[in-house]
């Protein structure tokens, strides 16, 4: 069984399993199918939104969904350098700007700028971790509420020393 495989099996808040992550291939489906189980919340921590994990439809599709199918869901990101992303024309900040009460961008405090890790926390139970933010290798467990509230400790130091970057938010008329 391929390691893809027996991410498909998994279910958030249920499979205490360490799945290692070796490709893109493997992070991009683990991010879709975390993403698309997600009821409530789901934090992050990305370097540049990475277009090959964030900006495709199984992925806007799933944080869509969380978002309509939720009006109380929570979806906070945090990006260290956005510039590029809004350049291109990013999906995912698009969506933000479309469901802005849901979905909520920030720019970490310069103290964090050196920051290089990518993480995503759902529903306080599942996590994904890369420890190099431009690598895709990296580790996801579906419930491991310890590690997953550790991820979530940090993420809301940050959030809280953060400011909204403007041009995250900013409506295009």
């Amino acid at each position: 069984m391929t390691r893809v495989d027996r991410l498909i099996a998994l279910a958030l808040g249920e499979s205490d399993t360490v799945i290692e992550l070796e490709d893109g291939d493997a992070c991009r489906h683990a991010i879709d199918l975390m993403t698309d189980q997600t009821r409530n919340t789901l934090e992050m921590i990305s370097r540049d939104l990475d277009a090959r994990l964030l900006d495709r439809s199984p992925f806007l599709d799933a944080l869509n969904r969380l978002c309509n199918r939720n009006r109380l869901a929570r979806v906070r990101i945090l990006v260290q350098d956005p510039a590029a992303a809004v350049r291109c024309g990013h999906r995912l900040i698009e969506l933000g700007r479309r469901l802005s009460s849901s979905i909520e961008f920030r720019q970490p405090h310069p103290d964090y700028r050196h920051y290089n890790e990518a993480f995503l926390v759902a529903d306080g139970c599942g996590y994904l971790h890369r420890p190099l933010a431009d690598r895709y290798e990296g580790t996801v467990n579906f419930n491991d509420r310890v590690q997953a509230r550790r991820y979530q400790d940090f993420f809301t130091e940050v959030w809280e020393r953060s400011e909204p970057h403007p041009e995250l938010r900013r409506l295009h008329i």
